[in-house]
């Protein structure tokens, strides 16, 4: 687990080198097709050599849920241990990470109808509005959702407006918890100046690498809609705003980089809530040697 560019492909990639393992992606992004730089997924090559489970599973049209990963990651462990090899789940969606682990409460498909109008209120009125609203209505929930986290925001609401009842309520009633023993591995830097660089360096290097040509052809796609929620991904958003003349393209590339440093920021409050965590950083020397003083003593080679 960790914060977006914190190198968590790099050690996974490194471990399956070395180990019986099967990776299986834990990246909300990575799901859909035709999403590649933007996504920072990795390169063929590297994928034929070390494949990643649940990347490009999904059109950008299509939606994905938590409830479908959970059903997607249970049956590639399953396959996994079946087959005499480990899992090893590898990305940064702590929503993804927290439903696999603690399971998921019965909570209603998503409504077309009232996700529109809401939809239309957050471009209206703004998130931090319906904020308040869900303060208002949920303060549980509004505690634990980010002001900054509009999508989370509209769903909280979303399910007070079909069921009539507080979000936070229908939590309280989780699904079946993971059968597997677990060891949680957090890659991250210890200085967060070096993950803000990290982050700038690859926006930009996704942009020579051809990012706004990709958007181009995303939103020339029969079914795009810039609320879709694969084009509410970070990067995919402001490079839309940018392309249909919302903002400049420094803006762009200005609000996107920010956007990602406050989704590691929110990956890393995740991150902090999650118990028997062990965090690895370069500063204390090799990850890879980290990662196998970890794993080696709680007999899982």
């Amino acid at each position: 687990m960790g914060p977006t560019a914190a190198g968590k492909t790099a050690l996974a990639v490194e471990l399956a080198r070395e180990l019986p393992l099967d990776v299986i992606s834990v990246d909300s992004a990575l799901v859909y097709r035709h999403m590649d730089i933007g996504t920072a997924k990795p390169e063929p090559e590297l994928l034929e050599e070390v494949p990643h489970a649940l990347v490009d599973i999904c059109e950008p049209e299509e939606s994905y849920s938590a409830a479908r990963f959970r059903t997607d990651a249970l049956e590639k462990m399953q396959e996994s241990t079946r087959a005499g090899r480990i899992p090893l789940l590898v990305g940064g969606t702590m929503l993804y990470f927290r439903a696999l682990e603690y399971g998921l409460s019965d909570l209603p498909e998503s409504d077309p109808k009232i996700r529109a109008e809401l939809q239309i209120r957050l471009e209206r009125e703004g998130a931090a509005v319906l904020h308040r609203e869900l303060q208002n209505r949920d303060p549980r929930a509004a505690q634990r959702i980010h002001a900054n986290d509009p999508q989370r925001i509209l769903r909280a609401l979303e399910v007070m407006a079909i069921t009539g009842k507080p979000l936070s309520l229908l939590q309280q009633a989780k699904g079946e918890k993971l059968p597997y023993n677990v060891i949680k591995l957090a890659r991250a830097p210890a200085e967060r100046a070096v993950l803000h660089e990290r982050i700038a360096r690859r926006f930009g290097q996704m942009l020579a690498q051809g990012f706004e040509e990709e958007v181009r052809t995303l939103m020339a796609r029969p079914g795009f809609s810039e609320q879709l929620p694969s084009m509410r991904a970070v990067g995919y958003r402001q490079m839309i705003a940018y392309l249909l003349g919302r903002m400049t393209r420094k803006e762009m590339q200005e609000k996107g980089i920010i956007a990602t440093r406050q989704l590691a920021k929110r990956q890393f409050t995740w991150l902090r809530r999650e118990k028997s965590v062990d965090w690895l950083n370069e500063e204390r020397g090799n990850i890879f040697d980290q990662a196998m003083k970890v794993i080696d003593p709680k007999g899982y080679l």
